[in-house]
């Protein structure tokens, strides 16, 4: 394509002679680079690259032609065999959910924190969006429940049956996962000289933790009023801790739903507990592997923190519970015959292979909704443990320890305002402490009130 005018002409040959003057005559790679972009330029009928930004890029080592998106980026980086395995949650969801669809078009030398900011607000207006429709699906099936009236009732099941399906939102954790896996392509993208910055390392997703409630009778009133949880992280109450054990003693995992409810460990890492990790002389436990499932596969890997990898310490009742657990994994190997599968898993299926996280969960709800409980995450049992520790008495430094928490911090943060019967034990034990050196009336026990005089004098 020619030129209108002289003056255009001259313009852009002075850009050509600026970009190829970058390099020192020395510097032979760099007039490669530089040649190599050109002829790329030219061949793409693309503008000529700016000069400050391509001395820039020159400088830093960063490749002068191939500049994708970070979509483009992403695809590679996934497809890499290093990171189809995920930890918690998949990179896969991450990146077709939630980054794709809102940065994916950024080149990923120009990405910005402003970029990052965009996704995660977006991110939020969604979950307004979300939230206003399950509260009006929640809205319409209250009023079903409470009409008699048959045409009334079949209206409203028409408006309800237009409305889009519950969704979950996406929570303060999901979206540090979210940042974290945005994080790691950046820095492999970093590693590889494509940039210099990292934009998700420097943003600052603005959260805070939630913190656990506990399903107190009000609380449970309300929600059965409303269908909407108090907090997003819930925790039974001792007695309907108990209620759930009661009910799940004929489950014949009751030995893994005793561990969750009082030992704290995660989901992955009770699937992933194998039969040399038990010791049941000894009364312990090691939690050395957890499973994860990526895109319905079933994945082993090492615990997600040094933290993480523990002793698990039992208590009598426990111990008692894990030995009939293990004498009926023998008698099911010997019913199964050659059928047996032997996954080397403490906890497994019938056929002794090891459980899927995915059923763990599913299977937790359906016995939490038959033992009639306001529901709860699988993972708050990890809270409910953590709490009913706390509320026996024992130290937060043994909880964090338990729970394999790699700081005492945030332990301290989560769990230490948790139960009301915590709170009422410790203003009670600062009573009495009080109590010990002071009369009935207020006045130190013992010894006579001082007069005004005496006062004084002293």
């Amino acid at each position: 394509m020619g030129y209108a005018t002289v003056e255009a002409a001259q313009a852009d040959l002075d850009k050509v002679r600026a970009l190829l003057a970058i390099p020192d005559k020395d510097d032979e790679e760099g007039r490669e680079a530089i040649a190599a972009l050109l002829v790329h330029v030219a061949a793409n009928k693309e503008p000529i690259p700016d000069y400050d930004e391509t001395k820039r890029r020159l400088r830093t080592g960063q490749n002068l032609v191939n500049r994708i998106t970070i979509g483009e980026w992403l695809d590679q980086w996934m497809a890499s065999e290093q990171h189809r395995r995920a930890t918690t949650v998949s990179y896969e969801s991450h990146v077709r959910l939630y980054i794709k669809p809102n940065i994916g078009d950024v080149r990923i030398d120009r990405l910005q924190v402003a970029h990052v900011a965009r996704m995660f607000q977006a991110i939020e207006d969604q979950n307004e969006v979300i939230r206003a429709n399950n509260l009006d699906r929640k809205e319409l099936e209250v009023q079903i429940k409470r009409t008699s009236i048959r045409s009334e009732k079949r209206k409203l099941r028409e408006q309800l049956a237009s409305l889009p399906p519950y969704r979950r939102m996406v929570g303060p954790s999901s979206r540090q996962r979210i940042r974290a896996t945005l994080r790691a392509a950046l820095n492999d993208a970093t590693a590889q000289q494509l940039i210099t910055f990292n934009a998700a390392a420097h943003f600052k997703i603005p959260s805070k933790r939630p913190k656990p409630l506990v399903w107190t009778a009000e609380r449970v009133e309300q929600w059965q009023a409303t269908g909407v949880r108090p907090s997003p992280v819930m925790v039974w109450t001792p007695e309907q801790t108990n209620q759930f054990l009661d009910h799940a003693k004929y489950h014949r995992l009751y030995a893994m739903w005793h561990v969750l409810t009082f030992r704290g460990l995660r989901r992955g890492e009770v699937c992933g507990l194998r039969t040399e990790d038990e010791d049941l002389d000894a009364g312990t436990l090691q939690v050395a592997k957890q499973l994860t499932e990526v895109d319905y596969e079933v994945e082993e890997s090492d615990p997600k923190t040094e933290a993480g990898k523990r002793t698990v310490v039992l208590d009598a009742a426990t111990v008692k519970v894990m030995r009939a657990h293990r004498a009926q994994r023998a008698s099911e190997r010997l019913t199964a015959g050659p059928a047996w599968v032997e996954s080397g898993r403490v906890f497994t299926q019938r056929n002794g292979e090891q459980l899927r996280p995915s059923w763990v969960t599913d299977r937790f709800a359906g016995l939490t909704a038959q033992a009639g409980l306001p529901p709860i995450r699988l993972h708050d049992l990890r809270h409910g443990a953590a709490t009913l520790a706390l509320a026996a008495g024992v130290e937060m430094k043994t909880v964090q320890e338990m729970l394999g928490h790699s700081s005492i911090t945030v332990t301290s943060d989560t769990y230490s305002t948790v139960l009301p019967e915590v709170a009422r034990n410790a203003a009670e034990a600062i009573a009495g402490l009080v109590a010990r050196r002071t009369g009935t009336d207020g006045h130190t026990s013992g010894t006579q009130r001082p007069s005004h005089r005496e006062t004084v004098k002293n």
